[in-house]
């Protein structure tokens, strides 16, 4: 259950190096005293732990550690030096293969491994091996917490505060409790028991208010240095002007994705691209997504993600979605998709393959992940993105009509806690053909600026004024305008 079976079989595999790559040394540290010490006579080998703070120490039985051993050249000439059989875990030894004599010393040992089988276990938050050294490796990967394992956890922390807290008892919502048991999946033993702390002791209860923090907490723990940024705030529909159809659709399969019973024979949506004009509300329409699904959001940067060295590119980008897929349900948003997977000059050949793991990704996820592209350059998009199966749908999000315009408008005199029936409403939407919904705000609070100059109350002349005195992008880039909307006409859906 935990992996301690595949572990014990890599171990008497006779692979002379074990790569580990996890945070939680301890769970790992014990389960390979567990390993050995129940390990049969004839097979039994010794097992020692080293660290460049304490040096080499044998951990079967209790002994002290030599702190002799403790540079890594000397404890690998140590090792190499051994006459006898042994189980050696190196921890965080990663800063310590760049050096080629140390390199060459692990070799020597993998080379005579047939003559006394010495074993080496490196443990670290991240080890990358080199070439010369892979072939004689395995990599073991960590089990996480099942659902079982993770309901026990939460139930011993439970255990925890009524023992700090006689005569009480942990309050708990059957939902609340059910969802942080799911929300608490993909994180290790340590982590989850950590946030499951964190959400009882506060108040010793566990209610739905405790699960937006464990969210945020997770993402934190999961995505350190990534590409990914956690969208502390969404948007709810009632803040996002027009865009009829994609409410619409998007509403019709909240509960397919949040795998609610009643659609329990219904295929998960997948995704969504948005393109469009500038500004018309694509970034916002992400955001409302989470809102509606009431999921957290994850926006992923591709221009973070490119790295200067061979692989470094892919590999950041496999961490995000994997993060993306440890988050779910969740809602990953990729703004400015082109950016990432358009030809970048000279690194086609990284962009292809960035293409590649993304669409193969798309193809194979199985988590309630639901993803929001957006797209201002459609000629930049490659063909195997915008074909059809790609996404679930492809919307075009257009400049707003009139209706569209005025509802725009009433929403961001409100948000500024003015009454819309003080201005005229169809005078000024009127006057806004070919702005934009970016550029109708900006409009607003402008004549926010002038009225406040003049020392007046904001009016509907102060805003005429602005859009008289603006050009929108629909003006200033009317051919490439025109071009897009051609281009999107029988391919795509309206959002509208």
């Amino acid at each position: 259950m935990d992996g301690r079976h595949d572990l014990e079989i890599i171990l008497r595999s006779r692979t002379p190096i074990v790569v580990i790559e996890t945070r939680d040394e301890g769970r790992i540290l014990k389960m390979l005293q567990s390993i050995t010490i129940s390990g049969a006579a004839d097979n039994y080998l010794p097992l020692f732990r080293w660290t460049v703070t304490d040096g080499l120490q044998r951990i079967d039985i209790a002994l002290e550690p030599q702190t002799i051993n403790s540079e890594p050249s000397d404890v690998l000439r140590h090792i190499r030096a051994v006459a006898k059989p042994g189980i050696y875990v190196l921890l965080d030894f990663h800063p310590f293969l760049d050096d080629p004599v140390n390199v060459r010393l692990i070799k020597d040992i993998c080379i005579r491994y047939r003559e006394i089988p010495r074993q080496l276990v490196l443990i670290s938050h991240d080890v990358k091996l080199p070439a010369e050294l892979e072939t004689f490796s395995a990599r073991f990967e960590m089990t996480l917490p099942a659902e079982d394992e993770r309901r026990k956890i939460v139930e011993r922390v439970a255990d925890e505060w009524t023992r700090d807290n006689p005569g009480a008892r942990v309050q708990a919502d059957a939902r609340a409790y059910k969802m942080l048991i799911q929300n608490l999946a993909g994180l290790t033993y340590r982590d989850t028991e950590q946030l499951a702390r964190n959400a009882i002791f506060v108040d010793g209860a566990i209610t739905r208010s405790d699960l937006p923090g464990v969210m945020q907490a997770k993402y934190e723990l999961l995505n350190r240095g990534g590409a990914l940024q956690y969208e502390y705030e969404t948007a709810k529909f009632s803040d996002v002007g027009g865009l009829a159809r994609l409410k619409k659709w998007l509403s019709q399969r909240r509960a397919a994705f949040r795998g609610d019973e009643s659609a329990a024979h219904l295929d998960a949506p997948k995704g969504i691209l948005l393109l469009g004009i500038q500004g018309c509300g694509k970034s916002l329409a992400a955001k409302a997504t989470a809102g509606i699904f009431g999921v957290p959001l994850l926006r992923l940067d591709f221009g973070s993600i490119y790295d200067k060295y061979h692989g470094e590119t892919e590999r950041k980008l496999r961490e995000s979605l994997q993060t993306a897929d440890v988050m779910a349900p969740c809602v990953l948003w990729i703004d400015e998709i082109e950016k990432g997977i358009a030809g970048r000059g000279g690194e086609t050949g990284t962009t292809q393959r960035v293409l590649g793991t993304f669409l193969t990704w798309m193809a194979e996820k199985k988590s309630p992940v639901f993803v929001v592209a957006t797209a201002n350059d459609i000629s930049s998009l490659p063909p195997e993105l915008v074909r059809k199966g790609r996404f679930d749908e492809i919307f075009f999000v257009d400049l707003p009509d009139m209706p569209v315009r005025a509802a725009i408008l009433a929403i961001h005199l409100t948000r500024r806690e003015q009454s819309p029936s003080n201005f005229d409403i169809d005078e000024l939407a009127d006057a806004m053909e070919g702005f934009s919904g970016a550029e109708i705000e900006q409009a607003v609070v402008a004549a926010f600026y002038a009225a406040h100059a003049q020392q007046q109350e904001l009016a509907t002349s102060h805003i005429l004024q602005e859009v008289r005195e603006t050009r929108p992008l629909s003006v200033v880039m009317q051919e490439q305008v025109a071009a897009m909307r051609a281009w999107a006409a029988g391919r795509t859906v309206p959002g509208d």
